[in-house]
């Protein structure tokens, strides 16, 4: 049994590891739900999973749609404290293999929240129904690494992030430089779809041969 706040880790340790993901849970969520519902899906035995826990559940309270206030600004330094954290922990426990960050939900509003504060940056980041925290008008950081690959889902049917907050994450990605594809799902409520968790393999698989990023899998 996990202990409260520990991180799940998932797949092979040491050598036998190509590479590395950290994924990150939604709100309300577990790492352990990610495992059940996310990457259980994957045929990925070469890749070692980190996956961070919220302490309460959640990264953040606010929705990410609203805007910042001077608590959520608080609460999402300190999420993504930890999430750099997890991230420095793949890197010591897997030592120079790629890493894929990914998340589903406020777990990957709060990735895309960690690349665009110019941190150590994986080789490619995995935004399943993510956006950016915050409105357009809100100060907000835009140090994206030029030319990461970006994968960014959403559906229009989704109840947490509307497809404005899609675009406006969208918009933002791009101008930053990074080598973004999108796919936006028609009738796809709050979940990881199938034509998803192909991308992802394809990613985890251009990574692990150590290729570009291609985004190969169909829509």
């Amino acid at each position: 049994m996990s202990a409260p706040d520990a991180s799940l880790r998932i797949g092979p340790r040491g050598p036998q590891a190509r590479m590395v993901c950290v994924f990150v849970h939604g709100r309300g969520q577990s790492p352990e739900e990610m495992e059940t519902g996310v990457l259980s899906r994957l045929d990925a035995p070469d890749v070692a999973f980190l996956l961070p826990r919220a302490p309460k559940g959640a990264w953040y309270e606010a929705r990410a749609v609203d805007p910042l206030t001077s608590a959520t600004r608080s609460a999402l330094d300190e999420a993504i404290d930890q999430l750099a954290a997890a991230m420095d922990e793949a890197r010591a426990a897997f030592p120079g293999v790629p890493v894929l960050l990914g998340g589903f939900s406020q777990g990957a509003c709060l990735s895309i929240e960690y690349v665009c504060r110019g941190l150590s940056a994986p080789d490619a980041l995995i935004a399943f129904t993510g956006c950016r925290v915050g409105t357009p008008q809100d100060d907000r950081p835009d140090d994206l690494p030029k030319g990461l690959p970006v994968y960014l889902s959403g559906g229009d049917a989704d109840p947490w992030i509307p497809v404005t907050a899609f675009a406006d994450a969208a918009l933002s990605l791009g101008r930053s430089g990074a080598r973004l594809r999108t796919d936006l799902f028609p009738g796809r409520g709050h979940e990881v779809c199938d034509a998803e968790i192909a991308m992802m393999a394809s990613v985890l698989a251009d990574l692990s041969a150590e290729r570009a990023v291609g985004f190969g899998a169909p829509r």
